[in-house]
Order: C-alpha cells, then sequence, then structure tokens
C-alpha cells in the first residue's frame, strides 16, 4: 500500500473504481498550471523562468477516473528542480505514480535572450515563447522542441510593383525539432532570424530603424521562401530526426493571416 493511500484508509477512492462502459480515455489530466523551472542558458549558465504545464495520461476503458492531485504532487516534488534536462525523468514519474502506460507533457514557457541592435550596439532582452513537448509510451520516450520566433517579412511581389516602398510586417516562425543530440533554444532562433527578410529587436535608435529597414527591402521573402530556407537549413544538421517549420505572416495590407508549413522526417 503507497503512503498516499495510507493517509485515506477508510476513504472510498472513486477514480480507482471500475468503469462497464469499455472506453479508454487517449489524454486525461491537468492543464494550464503554472510553475518555475530552470532553463539551460547558453549565455549565462542557466535562466529561471515560469512555465505552463499541461500533463496527461492515457486511461484504461476499466477505470472511472485518475488521480489528479497526483499530477500536482509531480511538480511540487522537493527533491529536485524542473528543467529540461530532467523532463524525461518527469515523464517517467508521472507514468509510474499515475499507474499509466502512456503520458503526455507539455512545458510551455517565455525565454529570453540578450540582443544587441545592429548599428548602435544598444542591448534589450527579447522574448522567445518555447515549449518542451514529451511523450511516453512504455520505454519509449519523445521530446520535441518547439521555439515560436518574431521576424520581419517583405513582400517580393509589393517590392516589384511598386515605385515606392513595398509592405512588410511581422512574422512568427515556428520550428518543433526532435533530436538524437541536445539542441541549444538559441540556436534554434539563431537559425531562423539568419533567414528572415530582418530580424526582430526589442530596441532600437535611428541607425538602426535605417538598417533593419533597408535590410528587409533587400531581402524580401514570400512565406513559402521563409519555410523553405528555414527548411534547407535545418535539412543541414545531422542531429535531427523530425522538423515542422511553420511560418505565419500578420499581413499588413489584408485582415487575414498568409501561412506555409514544411514537415520532414529522417528516413530510415
Amino acid at each position: 500500500m503507497t503512503q498516499e493511500k495510507k493517509h485515506t484508509t477508510g476513504m472510498p477512492d472513486v477514480q480507482s473504481s471500475a468503469d462497464s462502459r469499455q472506453i479508454a480515455i487517449n489524454k486525461v489530466g491537468i492543464k494550464s498550471i503554472r510553475h518555475p523551472i530552470v532553463v539551460a542558458d547558453k549565455a549565462v549558465g542557466v535562466q529561471h523562468t515560469i512555465a505552463n504545464f499541461n500533463m496527461y495520461v492515457g486511461l484504461p476503458h476499466n477505470f472511472k477516473g485518475t488521480h489528479m492531485s497526483r499530477f500536482v504532487d509531480i511538480l511540487n516534488t522537493q527533491s529536485r528542480e524542473i528543467s529540461v534536462e530532467n523532463f524525461p525523468v518527469m515523464l517517467q514519474e508521472m507514468v509510474q505514480r499515475l499507474e499509466a502506460k502512456t503520458g503526455h507533457i507539455e512545458m510551455s514557457f517565455p525565454y529570453f535572450i540578450n540582443k544587441a541592435a545592429p548599428v548602435s550596439g544598444v542591448e534589450s532582452l527579447m522574448d522567445y515563447d518555447v515549449t518542451l513537448i514529451g511523450d511516453i509510451d512504455g520505454d519509449d520516450i519523445r521530446v520535441a522542441l518547439k521555439v515560436v520566433v518574431p521576424v520581419t517579412s517583405l513582400c517580393p511581389c509589393s517590392k516589384e510593383i511598386s515605385e515606392r516602398g513595398a509592405h512588410n510586417q511581422r512574422s512568427h516562425v515556428t520550428v518543433t525539432v526532435t533530436s538524437k543530440d541536445y539542441i541549444w533554444i538559441e540556436e534554434v532562433v539563431a537559425l531562423i532570424e539568419k533567414e528572415a527578410s530582418c530580424e526582430v529587436y526589442g530596441l532600437l535608435k535611428r541607425p538602426d530603424e535605417k538598417y533593419v529597414t533597408e535590410r528587409a527591402y533587400d531581402n524580401p521573402k514570400f512565406v513559402e521562401d521563409m519555410v523553405r530556407d528555414v527548411a534547407a537549413r535545418l535539412n543541414a544538421d545531422k542531429r535531427l530526426e523530425a522538423y515542422c517549420v511553420e511560418s505565419e505572416n500578420f499581413e499588413s495590407i489584408h485582415n487575414h493571416s498568409a501561412y506555409a508549413m514544411i514537415e520532414w522526417t529522417r528516413p530510415a
């Protein structure tokens, strides 16, 4: 008998009762619970941030419910700090504690990188949305890294047909990678920013603003160009087992977005 069950001896455990409907549940658990985490920072060692967790397990057809409190208990375990490095261990602990075969965790958090403006060199922090996505099925554990990077895109067609200027917009390029080896968040961000019409900065002086405006004008890209150019760089990384690259351009002359996506899995 577990310590948890000893404390509740004599009280009914409804979740563990049998269910007669013969319908298994793919995912059951908790959504949108926040908790402090530690993330490896390439520049300064570690970065402390707050993550939003979604945690689920598969529920066999013969059980009525799962123990929701155990998910929270896992997050609050005092024997270790939650980090990117021990994320797979948390997946294993979750399925063991919930007596499940399959499990899924999404850990989403803001990640900050100090960036210098291109001309003045003035420094500011840029935030990026990062998610670790983990799945476990028996002994099989898969972890993917998802990074959303804001960039500038400038329309090649608008530049070609206009006598003065060209319309540009902020875009979100999202890359989700599965890798055999460790990949720094900074690596993914830098790869994406190099393929944009221009990267985005938190703080710009007037010489910087001139630079980024002209840089984007000299480097126009359709949404299709963006995903193809990022995909070409990802194809060259031998560490990757699979990736998905998406680009959404928040159009400045339309009330809709332009979107493109490429998925790839390394051949066996």
